[in-house]
C-alpha cells in the first residue's frame, strides 16, 4: 500500500523525524491561506502516487500567498505526466504547501528489504547525489552507493549510521544526528512493517540541520492487519480500477501489459502460466488467483475484472482442481460468460478433482471454449488466438 508524501511526513514526525513545516490544501484558496500562515517562500506539491513530480512540472515555488493560489490553482484537478505515471498521468486532488529551506547539499536514503541476500534483512541506502537524478546517478556511478545491512535479529545499531555517515563523507558534527535520524527510520520501518522508506532527498540546511525534504513509504499488504490505524489512509483513487474491484472481492490480481487474460487458482501456479504464456510468445494481461476455495459467484467476479480490460484478446483459464473442485470451475465460467454475452476466445484446461464433470459441463454448454490438455498446450493456444 502507497500513501502520499503528506502522510509519509506526519509518520515521520511521530517518529521525531524532522521534517518541514507543510500542510495539505485541497483549493487553491486554502493554498493561499495556508502560505500566508507560513509566511516565507513555499514550494506547492501535487500529491499524487508517482515519482517525477519536480520534472513533471508538479512541484512549483511561490514567493507569495497570491502565487501560491495561482500554483495551486494550475495543479489541482489538472493531470500530471510523469515519467511514473505513463501518457495519461494522475489527477491531482490536492497540494503540499510547504516551506521553502536553505539548502547546503541533498542526500539520498532508504530502507528496503533486500531479496538478493536471501535472508530477511534492512539495506540502507545512501548517496550524495541525492535529488531528482539519483536513479541517473547510481546507474551511472553505482559506486556513489553506499550499503549497509542490518539484521532484523539484532536490529539497528550506532555503526550502522557510522558507516553510512562515513561514505557520506558528512562532517563529524552531523555524524551522530545522522546516525540518530537513522535509527529513528530503522524503527518506524520495523513496526509498522514497511517494505520501502525513501527519503529523496535528504537534506543539509545552512544552519547544519538534517531534514526529510520528501518522503515515500510502501506498507507490506500482508502486514496491514496489524495496523487498522493505516488503513484509512488508503487511496483507492490512486490506483488501478480494476485492481481496487479485485481487492474488494477477495481475489489476488495485477494489472500488466499484455494481451492474454489469465485466471488460475494458485500463485505458484499463475506464475508459471505466465512464464508459459512469454515462452510461447505471448505477453499476460494480468496475474490473476482466484484461491482455492473460489465460488461460482467469486469466478464470475473474477470474468468481469478479467475481460473489463480491453487490452485482453484472449482468455486462458488454468485450473488445477484441490480444494477448487473442476466443476464448480465450470459453472462460474458457463455462468459467467452467459451473463456477459463474452466473445472473447476462451482456452481452458482443467485438471483435478471432479475434472470429467467439469469438462462435461463445458461441452454441454452449448458455449464455445478451447479446451487444452497440458500446461504448454494451453499456453500455446491462447497466444495463438490472439492473432
Amino acid at each position: 500500500m502507497k500513501i502520499h508524501e503528506y502522510q509519509a511526513k506526519q509518520l515521520l514526525r511521530e517518529y521525531d523525524v524532522p521534517v518541514p513545516r507543510g500542510y495539505l490544501a485541497e483549493t487553491p484558496e486554502q493554498a493561499r491561506e495556508l502560505a500566508r500562515d507560513i509566511g516565507s517562500r513555499v514550494a506547492i506539491k501535487a500529491q499524487i502516487h508517482a515519482g517525477g513530480r519536480g520534472k513533471g512540472g508538479g512541484i512549483r515555488l511561490a514567493d507569495s500567498p497570491q502565487e501560491a493560489f495561482q500554483a495551486a490553482q494550475g495543479l489541482i484537478g489538472r493531470r500530471l505526466v510523469t515519467a511514473q505515471t505513463g501518457a495519461p498521468g494522475q489527477l491531482v486532488r490536492a497540494v503540499l504547501v510547504e516551506e521553502v529551506l536553505e539548502i547546503v547539499k541533498e542526500l539520498y536514503l532508504s530502507l528496503l528489504v533486500d531479496r538478493s541476500r536471501q535472508r530477511e534483512c534492512i539495506v540502507g541506502l545512501a548517496s550524495a547525489a541525492g535529488g531528482m537524478d539519483i536513479e541517473e546517478a547510481a546507474g551511472a556511478d553505482p559506486g556513489r552507493i553506499v550499503q549497509v545491512a542490518i539484521n532484523p535479529g539484532t536490529g539497528f545499531s550506532p555503526f550502522h549510521g557510522r558507516k553510512l555517515a562515513y561514505g557520506l563523507g558528512l562532517e563529524r558534527s552531523l555524524g551522530a544526528a545522522f546516525s540518530d535520524l537513522l535509527g529513528r527510520l530503522y524503527q518506524l520501518f520495523i513496526a509498522k512493517d514497511v517494505s520501502l522508506l525513501e527519503i529523496n532527498p535528504l537534506v543539509i540546511t545552512r544552519d547544519n540541520k538534517l531534514l526529510a525534504l520528501d518522503a515515500k513509504i510502501i506498507f507490506d499488504d500482508d502486514g496491514l492487519y496489524r495496523h487498522p490505524e493505516l488503513t484509512g489512509w488508503r487511496d483507492f483513487a490512486e490506483e488501478d480500477p480494476l485492481e481496487v474491484e479485485a481487492l474488494k472481492a477477495g481475489l489476488s490480481y495485477i494489472k500488466l501489459e499484455g494481451n492474454v487474460g489469465c485466471m488460475v487458482n494458485g500463485a505458484g501456479l499463475a506464475m508459471t502460466t505466465m512464464d508459459l504464456i512469454k515462452l510461447a510468445g505471448g505477453e499476460p494481461a494480468n496475474f490473476l488467483d482466484v484461491g482455492g476455495g473460489a465460488s461460482a459467484e467469486k469466478i464470475e467476479k473474477a470474468f468481469r475484472i478479467l475481460t473489463a480490460d480491453p487490452k485482453v484478446k484472449v482468455v486462458l483459464v488454468n485450473i488445477f482442481g484441490g480444494i477448487l473442485r473442476c466443476d464448480r470451475v465450470a459453472t462460474g465460467i458457463i455462468e459467467a460468460v452467459g451473463k456477459a454475452n463474452l466473445s472473447l476466445p476462451m482456452v481452458v484446461r482443467l485438471q483435478g478433482t471432479n475434472r470429467e464433470e467439469g469438462s462435461r459441463m463445458l461441452k454441454e454448454s452449448g458455449l464455445t471454449f478451447h479446451v487444452a490438455q497440458g500446461l504448454y498446450e494451453a499456453a500455446e493456444l491462447a497466444v495463438r488466438l490472439v492473432s
